[in-house]
């Protein structure tokens, strides 16, 4: 694919075996590939793990210097951990709030993808990504998303509602599956 962007349907795609989505973002897309990303990749894993950990460690540590009674210590690990829990979850919807802030004002996108890469067109914006850019990728029941490594927080979402056709998330998957690594 060209990588100097532009309208999709002057792009070099294969005919065969390219693939349509047309659809408009929204924040519940956004806030279920974190979840998934979360769930399914190590970092997400990390990420979603690590105010709950830090909690635990603090409550301990505080308890032990400060030789808090055991029903005293218990009772703070049952609050705090479940706090931590809840404030990763509030982080991750307000992450995903945030991301979805940022291609909002693109409105409703066209996304054409080949085994060379894909080329997405907003009402205000283009561009054009090789699979490269992507290390991995996952499938929620609605979501196709794009993960950039663990050590980059690249995440690309693209709604299956935006199917042209039937068989369209079907080679969509074909495609990410010659292209990418499935997790």
């Amino acid at each position: 694919m060209d990588s100097k962007g532009g309208d999709p349907s002057h792009q070099h795609t294969d005919s065969g075996t390219a693939v349509e989505f047309v659809y408009r973002p929204t924040a519940a897309d956004f806030e279920e590939a974190l979840r998934a990303r979360a769930r399914r990749s190590p970092s997400g894993r990390a990420q979603a793990l690590m105010a709950p950990l830090v909690a635990l460690i603090a409550v301990s540590v505080f308890s032990v210097l400060q030789d808090a009674p055991l029903p005293v210590w218990i009772i703070s690990l049952v609050l705090a951990v479940p706090v931590a829990f809840w404030a990763t979850v509030r982080g991750l919807r307000t992450m995903a709030r945030r991301m979805f802030s940022i291609v909002e004002p693109y409105g409703q996108c066209r996304m054409v993808a080949d085994d060379h890469g894909a080329v997405s067109t907003g009402e205000r914006v283009s561009f054009t990504v090789d699979w490269t850019v992507f290390r991995e990728y996952l499938e929620t029941p609605g979501l196709f998303v794009l993960l950039s490594g663990d050590r980059a927080a690249g995440v690309a979402v693209l709604p299956k509602r935006g199917a042209q056709d039937r068989g369209d998330v079907d080679r969509l998957r074909a495609i990410l599956d010659r292209n990418l690594k499935r997790l």
